[in-house]
Order: structure tokens, then sequence, then C-alpha cells
């Protein structure tokens, strides 16, 4: 279970500096300012939550820490991949406007990952 988050957090980590390179280089030609935003955005929330994921991985020791690991890769990976896909579909000339429903899911997951991981130190603390 370490090794997993450890080796999804990596991977989030990196494609997340590769993403913000293209997306300052190649994509700050090709995109409008509010997908540009948007893009930037989907890489901020996905380092953000690489780096947690390492935290999260590192100390591994309760339920709650594995629960809120698998709720913030499932809830970036969707959150940011939705973005990701829904502000370059134009330059593919793809319809995705059916994505727009997975952003928010993905940033529900990603709140419920902190909030579980809140209420098992809150627990924790308390026993």
């Amino acid at each position: 279970m370490k090794n997993v988050l450890l080796s999804a957090a990596a991977l989030l980590g990196f494609t997340a500096v590769a993403l913000g390179a293209v997306g300052s280089h190649w994509l700050k030609v090709q995109l409008g300012p509010d997908k540009r935003g948007s893009f930037d955005t989907a890489v901020r929330y996905q380092m953000y939550h690489a780096l947690s994921l390492l935290c999260i991985a590192f100390n591994l020791s309760s339920r709650w820490e594995k629960a809120a690991g698998w709720l913030m890769l499932i809830g970036v990976v969707l959150f940011s991949g939705s973005i990701y896909l829904l502000s370059t579909a134009d330059i593919y000339r793809l319809n995705l406007k059916y994505l727009g429903p997975i952003t928010p899911l993905g940033g529900l997951l990603m709140l419920s990952g902190w909030g579980i991981l809140l209420i098992g130190f809150i627990i924790d603390t308390l026993t």
C-alpha cells in the first residue's frame, strides 16, 4: 500500500512538472487566458496533492491515512485530468463538454480526503 501511494505521488509530481512546462511553453500560444488559467490550476492542484500523498505515504499508519490517500489520488486524477482535457479540447477539435461534471466530483473527493485525514487526526488525538 505504501509503495503504491509513493509511486502514485512520484508519477503525479513528474507529470505535474512536465505538464507545467508544456503549459508555459507550447500551450501559452495555443490557449486563451481563461483556458490557460484553468490548465495552470490543474497543474497546481496536482502538485499540491502529489506532495500531500508523499507525506501521507511516508507516515502511513492508520486506516484514516489510507482512505485519505486513495480519495486524494482518485480526486486529483479526476479533477486535474478533466481540466487538462477540457482546457485543451479546442486544440484537438474535440467536444468534451460531458466531462464538466467530473471536475467537481474530483474536487469533492480531494476535499473528502482532507476531511478524512482531519477526522483521523482528531480521533487519534482523543484516544
